[in-house]
């Protein structure tokens, strides 16, 4: 807890966490900095270490343990004695012989790298995976729940510690390519803001190598050139970088020498719908069950909507009776939603209208026809309250931001009466 509050503060010592610098430290600007590129620390030996305690402190190797094996992940204890991933076994036991070496558990990796991406997923939609331990995001339009992109930055770090026992190393920059530079320059276990002003400031004093796009023989024909820096390259004459590393590439470093980079985040699918559905363990035909079903579903649906920042018009609901009979039903609302209790209330009436006495072996929720909710007008309704059941929802979102939302559980909605002939429930 120490570590944390001293970091937030923008204190904290450690080479590569930004404190050193104030130009780009934790509290620099980031006002113009919505892109985060979040890279897990040594993630597969980390993973390890977090199945195998009694590992901490000590050198970790993961990858191919036999003659021909190749490093995959190395702890910092192993990386102190120049083991590398990508570098032969044979190589990293001849540095470090005193190392644990282990086989890779990808099917352990893929279920860390799973629970890490819905950390990022919680507070933005707009998550770029680019492998099973680093991601992009865009927190542009998470501002207003969570605050600024630094302090997103820091949730996040705060939440991977504590729920899944890893560190990850988070860069905060206009774009896509400078993030990943900050995270970088940020290991292990820190957080560098480069802010909008400051770009050049930042990228240029590093080695030219440390653009995308150049590898060693790259590296190596721009020195040859004398262009040992991005700032050396970026004023280079470009006739110049054009003959030595031929058209496309040349105006492709020349961009991101000079710190632009038009690429957005994109995820990994554009959702038409957002829903949810559960299958029970036994087939039930109790309406309290069902209804309190429906409300955690509709939970779920209403905060993903949000943190998608879209709304919906059609609220779909589907049951899947005993005998394996699906029947699907459907409500359009005259005003797009995205809260929860709106969604809840549309799908139980849809509900309320099916054969009482069926047994049910599944329910889902669905929302259809989404929009971005800037682009939607919302309807005023006379003598409507100010502030209502998505502000409310909006607080519980960020509170499972920072907290895990499964400690922020759906508002009661489930009335002493019952329901199912369509009477109001009791209001919480």
């Amino acid at each position: 807890m120490g570590r944390s509050q001293s970091f937030a503060r923008g204190h904290d010592p450690r080479p590569g966490s930004g404190g050193g610098d104030p130009r780009f430290g934790p509290d620099a600007d980031d006002s113009g900095s919505p892109i985060l590129h979040v890279d897990m620390d040594a993630f597969f030996a980390s993973v390890e270490v977090r199945r195998r305690p009694e590992l901490r402190g000590r050198p970790v190797v993961v990858g191919g343990v036999g003659p021909r094996g190749v490093v995959s992940s190395a702890s910092y204890e192993a990386r102190r004695y120049g083991v590398r991933s990508a570098m032969p076994t044979m190589r990293a036991r001849a540095l470090c012989p005193h190392a644990v070496y282990l086989p890779p558990d990808f099917a352990q990796y893929t279920a860390a790298s799973r629970a890490v991406m819905q950390i990022f997923r919680d507070v933005t939609p707009l998550v770029e995976p680019l492998s099973l331990d680093e991601a992009f995001l865009d927190v542009a339009g998470a501002r207003r729940l969570f605050g600024p992109p630094a302090e997103i930055a820091r949730r996040i770090r705060e939440r991977v510690a504590a729920e899944q026992e890893l560190t990850c190393s988070v860069g905060v920059a206009p774009t896509k390519f400078v993030a990943k530079l900050g995270s970088t320059r940020a290991k292990p276990d820190g957080l560098l803001v480069v802010p909008a002003d400051r770009v050049l400031e930042f990228l240029h004093p590093l080695p030219v190598g440390a653009l995308w796009g150049v590898g060693e023989r790259s590296a190596e024909t721009l020195r040859r050139l004398g262009l040992n820096t991005i700032g050396d390259l970026a004023e280079a004459p470009y006739g110049m970088l054009r003959k030595a590393v031929g058209e496309a590439s040349a105006s492709h470093l020349h961009e991101l020498a000079s710190g632009r980079d038009p690429r957005t985040v994109s995820p990994e699918h554009v959702e038409k719908s957002i829903g949810a559905e559960t299958t029970f363990d036994a087939d039930i035909a109790d309406p309290v069950e069902i209804r309190r079903t429906l409300l955690a579903l509709s939970d779920k649906v209403g905060a993903r909507l949000r943190r998608a920042g879209q709304v919906g018009r059609t609220v779909s609901l589907k049951v899947r009776l005993a005998d394996f009979r699906t029947v699907n039903r459907s409500r359009t609302l005259g005003v797009p939603t995205d809260t929860a209790r709106e969604i809840f209330d549309t799908a139980w009436a849809l509900y309320t209208v099916l054969d009482p006495d069926e047994r049910v072996r599944l329910v889902g929720v669905r929302v259809e026809g989404l929009a971005g909710v800037t682009e939607t007008p919302q309807q005023l309704t006379l003598g409507a309250p100010e502030r209502g059941w998505r502000e409310a929802e909006a607080a519980a979102d960020a509170a499972a931001a920072r907290f895990g939302r499964s400690v922020i559980g759906p508002a009661s909605l489930l009335g002493k009466r019952d329901t199912r002939k369509g009477e109001n429930p009791t209001r919480p």
